[in-house]
């Protein structure tokens, strides 16, 4: 626990001073508090409450760290451009410097052609002397500060990967969590027969969608999302790369946008919703589709691990999956050229929403970023 407060105070301390603080302060903040919720928790829905603000936590705290250190990497970059540029210059220095150094200090003043000359000097000597210490003054500060940051990413890459494992070993815990809770109000039970003849009879989203809930919905819904309406947060942390029924590189059209988030990111239900289907579907992945309320589906798509089973009510922020992929390395950490927008946020989501037997857009229920 040391070790990790530690990770979040070095990424403060490093955003901090490239203008990052705020949001590696509010990730220590984040990690403190989860911190305290998991040794508190006692019921099974605690330890998932818990455990799934922890992986928030862990998630935020690795971005804010990895900020820093992109920003700490192109700001040693930019200061070691600037001194390359200018070596030149601090040769010529140096060795003004070295020549004053070798020579006693009353021949510095003494000049050839008698007293005139030699106060000529002195007057010059003294003119020059400022400049050549401020220029002294700021390279040993340009040196102080790539020392500072060279030494800076050095020690965070053992605190970044004790923090990747950590927030690895947070995800596992999760999973396991959700797998023996038992306290989850059961709306009904799957028929896994019915629910695999209807995958074998159906082609698309479309009709899956609507042999399911005739299959499956059977009473009044529990819940009702409808007061939510366009202010839902995404269920994952990310940006919008496409939106409703925008077509993709090869024309290919779909009625839900497509998220950009990172690898192994948390998915979580917008809203309080049943579970009605969770596992491999057609194209599209691992499925889960939720129900927030009556004739309204969230259909997510593209997940790794699926948490939760058919039946289930589930209270909003639960955890219902994690993306795949692999988490960046230490080094690609590391680096400048890694960004928030690019290979970071290599893994995608899909989303797609349906009120009655129609497709609708998400920006209707959902506040997108997009970006």
């Amino acid at each position: 626990m040391i070790r990790l407060a530690f990770l979040f105070v070095l990424a403060a301390n490093i955003a901090t001073a490239q203008g990052a603080g705020d949001a590696a302060i509010a990730a220590a903040d984040r990690l403190a508090q989860a911190a305290q919720s998991l040794t508190a928790a006692q019921s099974a829905s605690d330890r998932v409450a818990a455990l799934t603000e922890t992986v928030r936590a862990y998630e935020d705290g690795l971005i804010a760290m990895r900020d820093g250190l992109r920003r700490a990497a192109i700001r040693e970059s930019a200061v070691s451009a600037e001194l390359n540029a200018k070596s030149e210059e601090v040769g010529r220095l140096l060795g003004v410097l070295q020549a004053m150094g070798r020579a006693p200090a009353p021949l510095l003043m003494l000049h050839p052609s008698g007293p005139t000359g030699t106060a000529r000097s002195g007057m010059l000597v003294a003119d020059v002397t400022p400049a050549i210490q401020g220029e002294v003054t700021e390279l040993r500060a340009q040196l102080d500060e790539i020392a500072t940051l060279r030494t800076l990413q050095q020690n965070a890459a053992d605190t970044l990967a004790e923090g990747l494992e950590g927030a690895q070993v947070a995800r596992a815990a999760l999973s396991q969590a959700v797998s023996e809770r038992t306290d989850l109000p059961q709306r009904f039970t799957e028929d896994p027969i019915q629910t695999a003849l209807l995958l074998a009879s159906t082609e698309t989203l479309e009709a899956f969608s609507s042999g399911l809930t005739d299959a499956f919905i059977v009473g009044e819904t529990p819940v009702d999302a409808t007061t939510q309406k366009g202010g839902l947060p995404l269920p994952v942390q990310g940006r919008v790369l496409r939106t409703f029924d925008t077509a993709d590189a090869a024309g290919i059209r779909r009625p839900g946008v497509i998220i950009a988030a990172r690898p192994r990111a948390l998915v979580t239900t917008p809203a309080a919703a049943t579970i009605l289907f969770r596992g491999p579907l057609l194209d599209y992945g691992n499925v889960i589709i939720l129900e927030p309320a009556a004739d309204v589906l969230f259909v997510i798509a593209g997940l790794a691990e699926v948490f939760g089973e058919a039946g289930q009510v589930i209270p909003q922020g639960a955890p219902v999956g994690l993306l795949g992929g692999d988490a960046p390395s230490v080094n690609g950490n590391l680096t400048q050229n890694a960004t928030n927008t690019g290979t970071v946020s290599s893994q995608t989501l899909y989303l797609e929403v349906r009120e009655g037997q129609s497709p609708v857009n998400p920006a209707d229920w959902f506040v997108l970023d997009v970006r």
